[in-house]
Protein backbone atom coordinates (compact mmCIF):
# COMPACT_ATOMS: atom_id res chain seq x y z
CA UNK A 1 0.00 0.00 0.00
CA UNK A 2 1.41 3.45 -0.84
CA UNK A 3 0.69 6.54 1.60
CA UNK A 4 1.06 9.83 0.57
CA UNK A 5 2.28 12.26 3.18
CA UNK A 6 3.37 15.33 4.46
CA UNK A 7 6.36 15.88 6.04
CA UNK A 8 5.55 18.77 8.77
CA UNK A 9 6.69 20.21 11.97
CA UNK A 10 6.02 22.20 14.94
CA UNK A 11 8.63 23.71 17.08
CA UNK A 12 10.86 21.27 15.22
CA UNK A 13 8.80 18.55 16.41
CA UNK A 14 8.67 16.33 13.38
CA UNK A 15 6.50 14.16 11.44
CA UNK A 16 4.73 12.35 8.49
CA UNK A 17 1.34 13.54 8.00
CA UNK A 18 -1.82 11.51 6.18
CA UNK A 19 -4.70 12.48 5.10
CA UNK A 20 -6.67 9.41 6.76
CA UNK A 21 -10.40 10.35 6.12
CA UNK A 22 -10.76 7.88 3.54
CA UNK A 23 -8.29 5.02 4.88
CA UNK A 24 -9.61 2.56 6.50
CA UNK A 25 -6.28 0.80 8.04
CA UNK A 26 -6.72 -1.12 11.26
CA UNK A 27 -5.11 0.17 14.66
CA UNK A 28 -2.67 -2.43 14.18
CA UNK A 29 -1.39 -1.59 10.54
CA UNK A 30 -1.32 2.47 11.25
CA UNK A 31 0.87 1.10 14.67
CA UNK A 32 2.87 -0.42 11.71
CA UNK A 33 2.92 2.45 9.66
CA UNK A 34 4.18 4.83 13.00
CA UNK A 35 6.94 2.71 12.94
CA UNK A 36 7.97 1.92 9.68
CA UNK A 37 7.54 6.37 8.17
CA UNK A 38 8.72 7.36 11.67
CA UNK A 39 12.22 5.30 11.71
CA UNK A 40 15.04 7.77 12.11
CA UNK A 41 16.99 4.94 10.53
CA UNK A 42 14.70 4.76 7.30
CA UNK A 43 13.91 7.87 4.47
CA UNK A 44 11.19 9.91 6.42
CA UNK A 45 11.72 9.79 10.30
CA UNK A 46 10.13 11.78 12.78
CA UNK A 47 8.60 11.60 16.52
CA UNK A 48 5.78 9.72 15.13
CA UNK A 49 2.95 9.71 12.86
CA UNK A 50 -0.02 12.36 12.61
CA UNK A 51 -3.20 11.27 11.03
CA UNK A 52 -6.05 14.05 9.79
CA UNK A 53 -9.38 11.91 10.64
CA UNK A 54 -13.19 12.79 10.67
CA UNK A 55 -15.01 15.02 13.26
CA UNK A 56 -17.90 14.31 15.00
CA UNK A 57 -20.79 16.47 16.78
CA UNK A 58 -19.24 19.96 16.98
CA UNK A 59 -15.58 18.66 15.78
CA UNK A 60 -14.54 19.78 12.16
CA UNK A 61 -12.27 17.05 11.92
CA UNK A 62 -9.78 14.85 14.55
CA UNK A 63 -6.26 13.71 14.85
CA UNK A 64 -4.79 10.60 15.58
CA UNK A 65 -0.98 10.76 16.66
CA UNK A 66 1.04 7.26 17.01
CA UNK A 67 4.27 7.54 18.26
CA UNK A 68 7.50 6.12 17.04
CA UNK A 69 7.34 2.49 18.47
CA UNK A 70 3.59 2.37 18.00
CA UNK A 71 2.17 3.45 20.61
CA UNK A 72 -0.89 6.19 20.37
CA UNK A 73 -0.69 8.94 22.25
CA UNK A 74 -3.33 11.43 24.00
CA UNK A 75 -2.44 14.01 22.54
CA UNK A 76 0.44 15.99 20.90
CA UNK A 77 0.15 19.91 20.54
CA UNK A 78 3.19 20.23 18.00
CA UNK A 79 1.83 17.91 16.17
CA UNK A 80 -1.65 19.32 16.34
CA UNK A 81 -1.07 22.60 14.88
CA UNK A 82 0.12 20.86 11.40
CA UNK A 83 -2.94 18.44 11.82
CA UNK A 84 -5.00 21.84 12.30
CA UNK A 85 -3.42 23.47 9.01
CA UNK A 86 -4.32 20.13 7.13
CA UNK A 87 -7.37 20.08 8.45
CA UNK A 88 -7.83 23.96 7.66
CA UNK A 89 -7.12 23.22 3.83
CA UNK A 90 -9.24 20.17 3.42
CA UNK A 91 -11.98 22.26 4.79
CA UNK A 92 -11.94 25.70 3.92
CA UNK A 93 -11.64 26.98 7.97
CA UNK A 94 -9.70 29.01 10.14
CA UNK A 95 -11.00 27.64 13.02
CA UNK A 96 -12.25 25.30 14.42
CA UNK A 97 -13.13 22.44 17.08
CA UNK A 98 -10.50 18.98 16.68
CA UNK A 99 -11.60 15.81 18.07
CA UNK A 100 -8.36 14.22 20.21
CA UNK A 101 -8.07 10.79 21.51
CA UNK A 102 -9.32 11.48 24.97
CA UNK A 103 -10.48 15.17 24.37
CA UNK A 104 -11.25 17.87 22.64
CA UNK A 105 -9.05 21.23 21.25
CA UNK A 106 -9.26 24.71 19.98
CA UNK A 107 -7.52 25.34 16.74
CA UNK A 108 -6.99 29.40 14.96
CA UNK A 109 -5.12 30.21 12.31
CA UNK A 110 -3.34 33.33 14.02
CA UNK A 111 -0.82 35.85 12.83
CA UNK A 112 2.52 34.75 11.85
CA UNK A 113 5.30 34.31 14.38
CA UNK A 114 7.44 35.84 11.59
CA UNK A 115 7.29 36.54 7.91
CA UNK A 116 5.93 33.11 5.71
CA UNK A 117 5.71 31.01 8.99
CA UNK A 118 2.46 29.80 8.63
CA UNK A 119 0.94 30.32 12.39
CA UNK A 120 -1.58 28.25 14.48
CA UNK A 121 -3.37 28.97 17.67
CA UNK A 122 -4.64 26.44 20.01
CA UNK A 123 -6.24 26.13 23.21
CA UNK A 124 -6.22 23.31 25.48
CA UNK A 125 -6.97 21.76 28.78
CA UNK A 126 -8.23 21.60 31.46
CA UNK A 127 -5.02 20.27 32.34
CA UNK A 128 -5.54 17.63 35.09
CA UNK A 129 -3.49 17.36 38.25
CA UNK A 130 -5.32 13.87 39.65
CA UNK A 131 -2.36 11.28 39.19
CA UNK A 132 -4.60 8.20 40.17
CA UNK A 133 -6.03 8.90 36.54
CA UNK A 134 -2.86 8.09 34.64
CA UNK A 135 -2.72 6.14 37.10
CA UNK A 136 0.35 7.12 39.28
CA UNK A 137 0.35 4.82 42.35
CA UNK A 138 1.77 7.42 44.66
CA UNK A 139 -0.07 7.42 47.39
CA UNK A 140 -1.69 11.30 46.94
CA UNK A 141 -3.61 12.79 44.62
CA UNK A 142 -2.01 15.63 43.36
CA UNK A 143 1.91 16.18 43.45
CA UNK A 144 2.95 19.59 43.10
CA UNK A 145 6.99 20.35 43.24
CA UNK A 146 7.22 17.17 45.70
CA UNK A 147 9.48 14.30 45.30
CA UNK A 148 8.73 11.32 44.10
CA UNK A 149 10.69 8.74 45.74
CA UNK A 150 10.89 6.19 42.48
CA UNK A 151 12.32 8.74 40.63
CA UNK A 152 14.79 11.18 42.78
CA UNK A 153 15.47 11.58 46.56
CA UNK A 154 16.63 15.16 45.49
CA UNK A 155 14.36 16.24 42.41
CA UNK A 156 11.10 17.64 42.88
CA UNK A 157 8.51 17.28 40.65
CA UNK A 158 4.83 18.60 39.30
CA UNK A 159 2.36 16.03 37.77
CA UNK A 160 0.32 17.54 34.82
CA UNK A 161 -1.83 15.87 32.42
CA UNK A 162 -2.11 17.47 29.05
CA UNK A 163 -3.87 14.87 29.12
CA UNK A 164 -0.93 12.80 28.36
CA UNK A 165 0.82 12.38 31.88
CA UNK A 166 4.13 14.75 32.32
CA UNK A 167 6.32 14.93 35.57
CA UNK A 168 8.25 18.35 35.03
CA UNK A 169 10.73 19.47 37.41
CA UNK A 170 12.44 22.66 37.83
CA UNK A 171 16.29 22.77 37.34
CA UNK A 172 18.97 25.81 37.20
CA UNK A 173 20.64 23.75 34.38
CA UNK A 174 19.39 21.03 32.42
CA UNK A 175 21.28 17.73 33.33
CA UNK A 176 20.20 15.00 30.03
CA UNK A 177 22.10 12.52 31.53
CA UNK A 178 19.73 12.68 34.52
CA UNK A 179 17.06 13.53 32.67
CA UNK A 180 17.54 10.42 30.39
CA UNK A 181 18.20 8.23 33.64
CA UNK A 182 14.56 9.60 35.41
CA UNK A 183 12.68 9.29 31.43
CA UNK A 184 13.63 5.58 31.51
CA UNK A 185 12.71 4.83 34.66
CA UNK A 186 9.36 5.73 33.66
CA UNK A 187 9.49 4.79 30.50
CA UNK A 188 10.48 1.08 31.77
CA UNK A 189 6.18 1.08 32.79
CA UNK A 190 7.02 0.49 36.69
CA UNK A 191 4.17 -1.38 38.47
CA UNK A 192 3.42 2.64 39.99
CA UNK A 193 3.35 4.19 36.80
CA UNK A 194 2.55 0.99 34.14
CA UNK A 195 1.14 3.77 31.23
CA UNK A 196 4.41 5.60 31.80
CA UNK A 197 4.89 9.53 31.55
CA UNK A 198 7.05 12.01 29.33
CA UNK A 199 9.48 14.30 32.07
CA UNK A 200 10.76 17.65 31.47
CA UNK A 201 13.64 19.65 33.03
CA UNK A 202 12.62 23.14 32.61
CA UNK A 203 14.73 26.13 33.03
CA UNK A 204 13.33 29.60 33.78
CA UNK A 205 15.05 32.21 31.37
CA UNK A 206 14.25 35.72 30.72
CA UNK A 207 11.02 35.99 28.94
CA UNK A 208 9.96 32.26 29.44
CA UNK A 209 11.35 28.68 30.09
CA UNK A 210 13.20 26.54 28.31
CA UNK A 211 12.01 22.89 28.06
CA UNK A 212 14.01 19.48 27.68
CA UNK A 213 11.90 16.46 27.38
CA UNK A 214 12.18 12.64 27.34
CA UNK A 215 8.83 11.78 25.71
CA UNK A 216 7.28 8.62 25.90
CA UNK A 217 7.27 6.23 23.11
CA UNK A 218 10.25 8.75 21.60
CA UNK A 219 13.32 9.26 24.10
CA UNK A 220 14.91 12.53 24.32
CA UNK A 221 13.56 14.84 21.83
CA UNK A 222 14.25 18.17 20.73
CA UNK A 223 10.35 19.22 21.11
CA UNK A 224 6.97 17.83 23.17
CA UNK A 225 4.28 20.05 22.44
CA UNK A 226 2.57 18.79 25.43
CA UNK A 227 5.60 19.22 27.50
CA UNK A 228 5.29 22.97 26.34
CA UNK A 229 2.34 22.87 27.98
CA UNK A 230 2.46 21.24 31.10
CA UNK A 231 5.69 23.21 32.04
CA UNK A 232 3.57 26.58 31.68
CA UNK A 233 0.94 24.87 33.88
CA UNK A 234 3.30 23.83 36.50
CA UNK A 235 4.68 27.32 36.04
CA UNK A 236 2.18 28.57 37.18
CA UNK A 237 1.19 26.14 40.34
CA UNK A 238 4.38 26.58 41.47
CA UNK A 239 4.62 30.45 41.43
CA UNK A 240 7.50 30.81 39.39
CA UNK A 241 5.07 32.45 36.27
CA UNK A 242 1.46 34.17 37.53
CA UNK A 243 -1.45 32.70 35.80
CA UNK A 244 -2.52 34.65 32.93
CA UNK A 245 1.12 35.77 31.80
CA UNK A 246 2.14 35.60 28.14
CA UNK A 247 5.55 34.31 27.51
CA UNK A 248 7.62 32.16 25.39
CA UNK A 249 8.56 28.51 25.43
CA UNK A 250 11.49 27.35 23.91
CA UNK A 251 12.66 23.83 23.34
CA UNK A 252 15.46 22.69 20.80
CA UNK A 253 13.13 22.93 18.08
CA UNK A 254 12.21 26.37 18.08
CA UNK A 255 9.50 28.87 20.53
CA UNK A 256 5.89 29.26 20.82
CA UNK A 257 3.87 31.53 22.54
CA UNK A 258 2.02 30.25 25.64
CA UNK A 259 -0.06 31.67 28.51
CA UNK A 260 -1.47 29.17 30.97
CA UNK A 261 -4.63 30.56 32.96
CA UNK A 262 -6.01 29.74 36.46
CA UNK A 263 -8.59 27.71 34.80
CA UNK A 264 -5.73 25.19 33.69
CA UNK A 265 -6.40 25.55 30.24
CA UNK A 266 -3.45 26.40 28.11
CA UNK A 267 -2.87 28.49 25.05
CA UNK A 268 0.11 27.87 22.95
CA UNK A 269 0.76 29.62 19.50
CA UNK A 270 3.77 28.37 17.02
CA UNK A 271 4.89 27.07 13.71
CA UNK A 272 3.02 24.35 11.48
CA UNK A 273 5.59 23.84 9.01
CA UNK A 274 5.19 21.94 5.98
CA UNK A 275 8.77 20.93 4.58
CA UNK A 276 7.90 18.10 1.94
CA UNK A 277 5.44 15.73 0.11
CA UNK A 278 5.38 12.07 -0.56
CA UNK A 279 4.88 8.69 -0.73
CA UNK A 280 5.94 5.96 0.76
CA UNK A 281 5.28 2.30 -0.61
CA UNK A 282 4.68 0.08 3.01
CA UNK A 283 5.32 -3.11 1.94
CA UNK A 284 8.54 -2.42 -0.29
CA UNK A 285 9.83 0.38 2.47
CA UNK A 286 10.46 2.91 -1.02
CA UNK A 287 9.41 6.63 -0.86
CA UNK A 288 9.61 9.28 -3.43
CA UNK A 289 9.55 13.09 -2.75
CA UNK A 290 6.95 14.53 -4.82
CA UNK A 291 6.97 18.78 -3.51
CA UNK A 292 9.20 20.93 -1.51
CA UNK A 293 8.53 23.65 0.47
CA UNK A 294 11.64 25.00 0.74
CA UNK A 295 10.56 28.88 1.50
CA UNK A 296 8.36 27.50 4.12
CA UNK A 297 11.48 25.80 5.73
CA UNK A 298 13.95 28.63 4.96
CA UNK A 299 11.13 31.08 6.77
CA UNK A 300 11.00 29.06 9.65
CA UNK A 301 15.07 28.65 10.29
CA UNK A 302 14.87 32.29 10.49
CA UNK A 303 12.46 32.98 13.26
CA UNK A 304 13.83 29.79 15.41
CA UNK A 305 16.63 32.13 15.91
CA UNK A 306 15.03 35.29 17.22
CA UNK A 307 13.06 35.89 20.33
CA UNK A 308 9.02 35.86 19.96
CA UNK A 309 7.25 39.09 21.16
CA UNK A 310 4.50 37.76 23.46
CA UNK A 311 2.62 41.23 24.35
Amino acid sequence: MRLRFTKCHGSGNDFPLVDARALTLSDAEWAAAARALADRAGPVGGDGLLLLVEGDGDCAFGMRMFNADGSEAETCLNGLRCVARAGFEATGLDRARVRLRTSEAEVARDAELAPGVYTVEERAGPAGLDVRDWPMRSGVERIVDAVVPPLSDMLRFTAVAMPNPHLVCFVDRVDEAELVRVGLVCEAAPDWLPNRANVSFVEVRPGGLFVRTHERGVGLTDACGSAMAASAVAAGLTGRIPFGTRFTVWNRGGPVRARADADLRVTLSGNATFEWEGEFDLEMGEFQVLRRFDDEVAAWNAAAREPLVTS
